[in-house]
């Protein structure tokens, strides 16, 4: 079953139209517990990896994610994304490739405590045999890597909350506020940047933003992917949460969706964060920068 987002309840760009030349498009994923192949795209899915190539392993000092302070062996990473060109229209995959992964390390890193992630881009016709995706190591924390989902990729357009700049802000802020008394949309939680996994488009920053730059280049890095430990929360649900997921809440208990819509991937990032990923375009290997944050 696809997904599709209600249009938004107001004419964003007749009301604001400071923010057009802030207007990104991004593919929202909406993973939902499936049965991918690893021909397939997925969130924690198996991958469309080279027998020839030998499944990454971390061995980077790495912590348990509770304590961050028990010190844990090398480790398998752990798939966290596949997609396919054909399901992601408008993000630039570099030339002669189809296929982006994303696997991470889940265990705690650095001072911030983020998983270490790694980004390959491959094309699907040169890989030959397929190396089987193994089971995640026994022992991980299982809320820092997805449970399996098939994706129902979504293109949607954003506008920047926290990364609107504090000049256009403070220009229409009032118009904000004016927009909150008379319908109850809070423009960052309902009508901003989307929630949850997705790609392209603006992070859905838990903090302040914390926009990497390019140690090649120096130039600051373009938004690749966010993964949030939440689809939705209980403020945006109700702009963001597609119209396939809503439920009467007489026959759900009070909640306003069905099933696993909330919290598909079982995913719980720290405080409920999201961890950022980043690279450079203009560097022709295109390096990979990324953040986590929580609330």
């Amino acid at each position: 079953m696809s997904r599709h987002t209600p249009s938004r309840p107001v004419d964003m760009e007749k009301l604001f139209p400071e923010l057009l030349p802030y207007r990104r498009e991004s593919v929202r994923l909406h993973p939902r517990p499936g049965s991918p192949t690893f021909k397939d795209s997925s969130v924690g899915g198996p991958l469309l990896w080279p027998a020839s190539e030998p499944w990454p392993v971390c061995r980077e000092e790495h912590y348990d994610t509770d304590t961050a302070s028990r010190l844990e062996p090398a480790v398998a990473m752990v798939p966290i994304v596949q997609v396919r060109r054909v399901d992601a229209p408008g993000i630039p995959f570099p030339e002669g490739t189809d296929l982006l992964q994303v696997l991470w390390c889940p265990y705690a890193h650095g001072v911030f405590c983020y998983p270490l992630p790694r980004v390959h881009w491959r094309d699907s016709g040169a890989i030959g045999d397929v190396l089987p995706t193994p089971a995640p190591a026994a022992g991980l924390p299982e809320d820092w890597y997805p449970a399996c989902c098939a994706v129902y990729p979504e293109h949607v357009t954003e506008y920047p909350s926290r990364d609107l700049p504090d000049e256009v802000y403070d220009a229409i802020r009032g118009r904000f506020d004016a927009l909150l008394t008379e319908t109850g949309l809070l423009y960052s939680y309902h009508l901003a940047e989307a929630p949850g996994i997705k790609l392209g488009g603006y992070p859905s920053w838990t903090q302040e933003p914390a926009w990497p730059d390019c140690k090649g280049c120096g130039s600051r890095m373009e938004h690749l992917l966010t993964v949030s430990s939440w689809e939705f929360d209980g403020e945006s649900w109700l702009t963001w949460l597609p119209e396939e997921d809503r439920a009467d809440e007489n026959e759900t208990g009070g909640r306003r969706w069905k099933n696993d819509a909330h919290n598909p991937t079982r995913l719980c990032l720290g405080d409920a964060g999201g961890v950022y990923l980043f690279e450079c375009r203009i560097c022709p290997e295109r390096p990979i920068g990324h953040w986590f944050d929580c609330s």
